[in-house]
């Protein structure tokens, strides 16, 4: 990527970063970048293109710098810490700001809209191989679609994210660590109860 257009990239991060989607133009994006306004339009046409091109590279990198860590995981809780270690790094960087402008920006924004949801479906994806493999040999192996579940986990923990500033996400994590203990002790009698009793409950809530 050029420097101009990774500049640019940095801008309108930073600029929404400093004082939200609504402060962002085409004026304020370049001063943020240090460079001429018209550039914007040069390299990107359009301020949108530009916002839905940085929200969409922006996410590939960060996602990029977990993906080995997500490899590695071979726990529920495990999944859970790597979560809280990730929230805290979005946290310090400032991207859970970031994440809840583009979000409040994605209302009004189809194409903003839709490039935070294709930002959102790289961390999905990555989530989702890591649940089918958590979830092989699990007393919830047949119950539970991986990719409706790594959208929940997702969307949960989004929704923790933008709950951050009103309160900490911290005591929900560590009550979230216990649970998820919990399924990852279990022996294998105690796995083919569990397993029994969850498929006995869906066929009663199917019936």
């Amino acid at each position: 990527m050029g420097d101009t257009r990774r500049r640019l990239i940095d801008g309108v991060i930073g600029t929404i970063r400093a004082h939200g989607i609504t402060a962002v133009s085409a004026r304020t994006i370049a001063a943020t970048a240090g460079v001429n306004q018209a550039l914007v339009f040069y390299h990107f046409d359009s301020v949108d293109n530009l916002l839905a091109q940085a929200c969409l590279v922006t996410t590939e990198e960060r996602v990029a710098r977990f993906r080995e860590r997500f490899a590695e995981v071979d726990s529920f809780s495990g999944l859970l810490a790597l979560g809280a270690r990730l929230h805290e790094d979005e946290r310090e960087a400032g991207n859970v700001t970031v994440l809840a402008q583009m979000l409040a920006g994605a209302q009004r924004d189809p194409k903003l809209a839709e490039a935070t949801g294709a930002a959102v479906q790289l961390w999905i994806t990555e989530i989702e191989h890591v649940l089918r493999r958590l979830l092989a040999g699990s007393p919830l192996e047949d119950l539970l679609d991986p990719t409706t579940l790594a959208r929940t986990v997702a969307a949960t923990f989004v929704g923790l994210e933008l709950f951050e500033p009103v309160t900490p996400i911290g005591s929900t994590l560590d009550e979230l660590a216990k649970l998820v203990e919990v399924v990852d002790d279990l022996g294998p009698v105690a796995r083919r109860v569990v397993r029994a009793k969850l498929r006995n409950t869906v066929k009663k809530e199917r019936a």
